[in-house]
Parts: structure tokens; sequence; C-alpha cells
């Protein structure tokens, strides 16, 4: 997800599609590589934006962070994660590990369309 952040606020205004680099169980994991993370920030950069976070789905699972989430996530970025029931997008919550990184806590999301584009603002509380 790309944006900007002012204050307390994330405003993304365009997702990047990244390809899953998973060798093994493609269906249950994802894994971006770091040559995937540098073309992400460097094209946020050249688009005047910051890299905020990352968005993906659970098939068949609450829009809630996994243990695997938790293992692969990194404490500064917002996770947006889509619950997909039956092949079909229900629920959207969007997560931030802890510092400690001992689990999410979960941040308002809001959805709207601006535009014609697709707009979510994120909010992060301090602790």
């Amino acid at each position: 997800m790309l944006g900007v952040q002012q204050d307390r606020l994330q405003t993304a205004h365009t997702i990047l599609p990244i390809g899953n680099s998973q060798e093994l169980n493609r269906q249950r994991r994802f894994l971006i590589t770091p040559e995937q993370y540098r073309n992400a920030e460097k094209n946020a950069i050249d688009m005047g934006f910051d890299l905020l976070g990352f968005y993906h789905s659970h098939p068949d699972h609450p829009a809630m962070p996994s243990a695997f989430d938790t293992e692969h996530a990194l404490p500064w970025f917002t996770y947006v994660i889509v619950s997909i029931i039956n092949g079909k997008a229900r629920t959207t919550s969007a997560w931030v590990l802890s510092e400690d990184r001992r689990g999410f806590d979960e941040r308002p999301l809001q959805i709207s369309r601006l535009l014609k584009k697709k707009t979510a603002k994120i909010q992060r509380t301090p602790k």
C-alpha cells in the first residue's frame, strides 16, 4: 500500500501488486523477497508516497493475523487482511505489529471512494 502519513492518520492512495515468491504451500503462505521489498520502496519514492504496509487475504479464515503473519511482519508497517469466505471477500481489517513483536494491535480502517479510486484511511494510535 502506497500513500502518505500525517500525524497518526495513514491514507493509502494506491496499491502495488506483488507476486507470491513462496515456493511451498502457495495457497496458504505468501512471501515477499528483499528485492520485491526494495522495488516497492522505490516505486513509492518515485510516486511521491511512503510504503505504508501490505495487504493479503486469508482464504476461509478470519481477517486476523495468523502466527505466520506475526513471525514475518515488521512493527512499523500496517497489514490489511481480507477474509475470503467461499470465494467472496467478507471482512477487512488493519493491524500493526507491536514493537515487542508479541502480537498485533488492530487499527481503525475506513475504505471510501474518491475520484473513482479506492482510498483507505488507517488510524495509528500511539502507545
